[in-house]
């Protein structure tokens, strides 16, 4: 099993920033797919950004240079800095993660959440 913990979460001022962690553990052998996503209250979650398995990056539109996404392989944890903070950056964020178990069985985790308020 491959656990996800999702941390950093808080109320901010608009203009301000906030670094998301999500601590990966468990029996993982390799990830290869690392994203955060949000849900605002009466919308459906999206995705904000991702590692895809190219080693490239996706952002969503609406947080394209304000937000980057990162990882340390060897720690088995993802951020994500959010700069510039919005009111409607207001959500629930979540860490999904994909890769293999030291079982080379194949894994889809989610982290339980961190809730990101933005406000004056």
């Amino acid at each position: 099993q491959v656990q996800l913990v999702a941390s950093g979460g808080g109320l901010v001022q608009p203009g301000g920033s906030l670094r998301l962690s999500c601590s990966a553990s468990g029996s993982i052998f390799s990830i290869n797919f690392m994203a955060w996503y949000r849900q605002a209250p009466g919308k459906e979650r999206e995705l904000v950004a991702a590692f895809t398995s190219g080693g490239s990056t996706n952002y969503a539109d609406s947080v394209k240079g304000r937000f980057t996404i990162s990882r340390d392989d060897a720690k088995n944890i993802g951020y994500l800095q959010m700069n510039n903070l919005k009111p409607e950056d207001t959500a629930v964020y979540y860490c999904n993660a994909r890769g293999r178990t030291v079982f080379y069985r194949e894994f889809t985790s989610w982290g339980q959440g961190t809730q990101v308020n933005v406000s004056s």
